[in-house]
């Protein structure tokens, strides 16, 4: 017979698990969990650091840290097993009392719950006294006695042997740094043979000789395109870049060898960057076409002729760049793997099943499904990371984690008789599910590709998953940090990634503070679905946020209400689309159908992220660097602790929220009068943009003529937003230079235009048919600029001044190029006299002179000065229009030396007040006639 002497007070409560579960009538399966199990932890964490330093290291230095943490792990783990055998022969003799019990002693209190000196007794469960055997062997056994009566006295009772407590502190901390010392080692071997790729073998060297070489090449990712982006006057060439393994060399002297260095595989493709031709809105008429080197697969092998060059940075996974000198058709050697041509055409089916939906679900929903951002925008590329959900475009765990829901339903009742989802319904054993399970697993992997980061998201995504399943979230660190562990020493790599680290922490925080966070909700009256998704999204950016700090140097602030608006579209969109894709082989009618069902939500996800980015406050900046993250990690830590206090106060948290809600809209009215920015009464603004031009003319209310867009979409449009412009009744595009018209889509975004009015030189002819896509993609009228053209818009009105019309029989008043043909405009507004010169260089100054026009020029108030404030400039127009304000647009740092000294002595000489947005910031200028005023943002 047993008796229960566990005391009252210990037992697991059970009307506070039923009342964390969120349900009127409790949880129908009640679990109590323990402290947080970290023993895998600090091994885990160890590993990171070492695969992280190693990488680089010398391989001497890998082999002796791996050599003297192996031989002070041997030395700990003999130190533990020798003092393990002196304790048991220690503890393994006689008793207290001189009885040979084969372990210590314990004393119980039966009446009172306590010993002899007080002590409470040790919750258990009594037994009887094991007999004492093999010491007497003749001894006749013990007679059967009458029961007594219960006495108080305590009672000895043997227990089994047990080491004691000194014992045991002292052995877990060595074989706890032994676990760490072993994982170290075998970390800095793994990061070691890892980082000897990148200097073993020809291919280093010859890469430091800049060699002209002939190699056979193993692709090892998918092909991609460099983002579009703006040097100079114009756009950089567009390239596909390729990761490989080289497996054979063969240099100018006909020497070969086989290797395997990793490389970076560049292609100037020549093609411009966008969709591909089949997409809606590409340009049939320019001849672009998709470079057959994106239509390449992974493990494919390739022989090209290329340059070879040191890896741009060091620390990168890349021993040379590989710079191909023939692009024109790759020479393909060896077919890719089967599994690899399976994913690809499973991928190519889900593109073509998403070609019918509009831009943004075409370009989204494979980047969700598969991780295939071919598609994306660089706008809406921008609008997610602003927003906090670029996320959502890389494979992750979560979408691993969906679709094995829907398959075993909630994970929490997967091995109970009243488990849901598919399985059950289609009566699949639980074993079989399990198996259904690993294959869904295997098939994520293999369609999204086998890479490192695609493994992180599996491994990841299964440690959430296991999560939900045990409903003991708090034990699952062990499983995470096993993850961390076998990933980082299988791909020493991931410690120096920036996604896995982010990875992971989103698991951690996922893991960690979002039970405590919801449960902590929920006893403020939140429903629990609301409570959980608030507590995950809120966790995750306060763990992330100071690592995307240091990538992106921006804090965003609605990257919680964005993520939550997100989160209900993100399931639907993920099965459906996973659905299309497994259909699109079988039954491409279908494939279309479930895409575009996919189609909805995934534009809802667009929608939020062009809403959540196109606020004013969406985001501040923030230093990108480690010191600005550990500054964010102390603000956010600062914030949860007043946050608590808060949440007591409603009224204070209802305060609180107005305030933020003030500052990310940024209602004009009320941005005004704390800013005074913009200036009332303003006239003519210069947005900061950057190296490039981007001015506004005020037309009325919300109205505005736009002169140039700049080089980036992001910077016009924030500036227009904040000059609060909603209609522009015309674009002004001075040339065709990247650093005037590539902003373009920022000005049109989310504004009703009425036309585009250009220069009629048509150079350079990529940015020309850039601004017929753009405009013909919105059904904007285009029109070209000639002198003598005068237009007017409430109090405003203007007149173009250069260039002059074609004329066959004025050859010398011709432009010899796109900035000498600058679209020149003389602006009056409510008094005030503006020139507005473009880019014109000296020969179209002189010519401007001496055209009919050149004497409305002389005396004005503001001169918007020619090409950035350069060198460039003749001395005679700036006499003749003797500006009292001279404005430059120019970007800090930049590496042409805008503006010139000499430009900027000439116009103080003529006593001009010169100002530029480098230093000073976007200008305004404001007032009537001597009334001048200028006031920066």
């Amino acid at each position: 017979m047993t008796h229960d002497v566990r005391a009252p007070d210990l037992a697991p409560s059970r009307a506070a698990v039923h009342a964390a579960s969120g349900s009127r009538l409790g949880a129908s399966h009640p679990r109590q969990e323990g402290p947080t199990d970290l023993r895998l932890v600090p091994p885990a964490l160890a590993a990171w650091a070492t695969a992280a330093l190693m990488l680089g290291a010398p391989e001497g230095w890998a082999v002796a840290a791996a050599v003297v943490c192996v031989l002070a792990a041997g030395v700990l783990l003999l130190v533990v097993w020798r003092g393990g055998g002196v304790e048991g022969r220690i503890t393994g003799g006689r008793g207290v009392e001189g009885g040979f019990t084969g372990g210590r002693v314990a004393e119980i209190g039966l009446a009172d719950g306590g010993g002899g000196d007080g002590r409470a007794a040790r919750p258990g469960r009594l037994t009887a006294p094991r007999r004492r055997t093999g010491s007497v062997p003749d001894s006749p056994p013990r007679q059967p006695t009458r029961p007594r009566r219960p006495s108080t006295a305590p009672r000895r009772i043997s227990r089994p042997h047990r080491p004691s407590t000194a014992s045991r502190r002292m052995t877990w901390p060595r074989t706890s740094v032994a676990a760490v010392l072993l994982c170290v080692a075998a970390a800095a071997v793994s990061a070691g043979l890892h980082g000897a790729d990148l200097r073993r073998g020809p291919v280093p060297e010859l890469a430091r000789e800049y060699a002209t070489v002939t190699a056979e090449v193993e692709i090892t990712s998918d092909p991609r395109v460099t983002r579009p982006r703006v040097r100079g006057d114009h756009m950089a060439p567009t390239s596909v870049l390729i990761n490989a393994d080289v497996r054979r060399v063969e240099d100018a002297d006909g020497t070969a060898a086989v290797t395997r260095a990793p490389v970076l595989m560049i292609v100037d493709a020549g093609w411009r960057w966008g969709p591909s031709d089949d997409d809606e809105g590409a340009s049939q008429s320019s001849g672009a076409r998709r470079s057959p080197w994106l239509n390449l697969l992974p493990s494919t092998r390739l022989r090209v002729t290329a340059r070879l060059a040191p890896a741009l940075t060091d620390g990168d996974r890349v021993a040379a760049v590989l710079r191909v000198r023939d692009p024109a058709v790759p020479e393909v050697v060896g077919e890719p793997s089967g599994a690899q041509r399976l994913a690809g055409r499973l991928r190519a089916g889900l593109r073509e099943a998403t070609d019918s939906l509009p831009a943004d679900a075409r370009a989204l929903l494979p980047g969700l499904v598969v991780g295939d951002t071919s598609r994306i925008t660089p706008e809406l590329d921008e609008a997610f990371k602003e927003t906090d959900l670029a996320h959502t475009l890389a494979v992750s765990g979560s979408n691993l984690t969906i679709i094995l829901a829907l398959l075993i339903g909630p994970p929490g009742l997967a091995q109970l008789a009243e488990r849901r989802g598919l399985a059950p319904r289609l009566g699949i054993s639980l074993r079989t599910t399990a198996l259904l399970g690993g294959a869904l697993t295997l098939a994520f992997v293999v369609v999204c590709r086998p890479d490192p980061s695609v493994l992180r998201a599996a491994a990841c995504g299964a440690v959430a998953l296991l999560a939900l399943a045990t409903g003991r979230r708090r034990t699952l660190i062990p499983a995470l940090a096993t993850a961390v562990l076998l990933l980082v020493l299988y791909d020493p790599w991931l410690a120096r990634s920036y996604g896995f680290l982010l990875s992971v922490l989103a698991t951690g925080a996922l893991l960690t503070l979002a039970p405590r966070w919801s449960t902590a909700l929920r006893r403020r009256g939140v429903p629990p679905r609301p409570a959980e998704a608030l507590a995950a999204a809120a966790a995750a950016q306060a763990l992330c946020a100071p690592v995307v700090a240091v990538l992106s140097a921006r804090v965003s602030l609605v990257a919680v209400p964005c993520n939550l608006l997100a989160e209900f579209a993100i399931a639907p969109a993920t099965v459906l689309g996973f659905a299309a894709l497994a259909t699109a082989p079988l039954a491409m009618p279908v494939a279309k159908v479930l895409a575009w069902c996919a189609g909805w939500p995934t534009g809802w996800m667009a929608d939020v992220a062009r809403t959540g980015a196109a606020l004013p406050g969406a985001g501040v900046d923030w230093p990108g660097s480690w010191t600005g993250a550990a500054l964010l990690a102390l603000a956010t830590v600062l914030a949860l602790l007043a946050g608590r206090r808060l949440l007591r106060h409603p009224w204070w948290c209802g305060l609180c929220g107005a305030l933020l809600l003030l500052v990310v809209v940024q209602p004009p009215p009320l941005t005004r009068v704390v800013t005074g920015w913009p200036p009332p009464g303003w006239r003519f603004a210069m947005c900061d943009v950057g190296q490039g031009d981007a001015t506004v003319l005020a037309a009325g209310e919300g109205t505005g003529v736009v002169v140039d867009a700049g080089p980036d979409p992001t910077l016009v449009d924030r500036c227009l937003r904040t000059l609060g412009i909603t209609r522009i009744p015309l674009v002004v595009l001075t040339h065709f230079h990247a650093d005037h018209v590539a902003g373009l889509p920022g000005v049109l975004r989310g504004r009703a235009v009425g036309a585009i009015e250009t220069t009629g030189h048509e150079e350079p002819v990529d940015q020309v048919e850039f601004v017929r896509r753009e405009a013909a993609a919105r059904r904007i009228p285009v029109t070209r600029a000639a002198a003598g053209e005068e237009r007017r818009s409430g109090d405003l009105g203007w007149q173009v001044v250069w260039p002059p019309p074609a004329h066959p029989s004025l050859p010398a008043m011709a432009p010899e190029g796109p900035n000498d043909a600058s679209v020149t405009v003389l602006v009056r507004s409510a008094g005030l006299r503006l020139l507005l010169l473009g880019d014109l260089e000296p020969p179209a100054q002189r010519a401007l002179l001496r055209s009919p026009a050149g004497a409305l020029l002389g005396g004005v108030d503001v001169l918007k000065v020619a090409h950035h404030g350069s060198a460039y400039q003749d001395p005679e127009l700036i006499r003749r229009a003797a500006p009292r304000l001279a404005l430059i647009s120019c970007g800090e740092d930049n590496p042409y030396g805008h503006p010139a000294p000499s430009t900027l002595a000439a116009l103080r000489t003529q006593g001009a007040v010169v100002l530029r947005t480098d230093t000073d910031g976007a200008l305004a200028v404001a007032g009537t006639g001597a009334d001048l005023r200028v006031a920066g943002d």
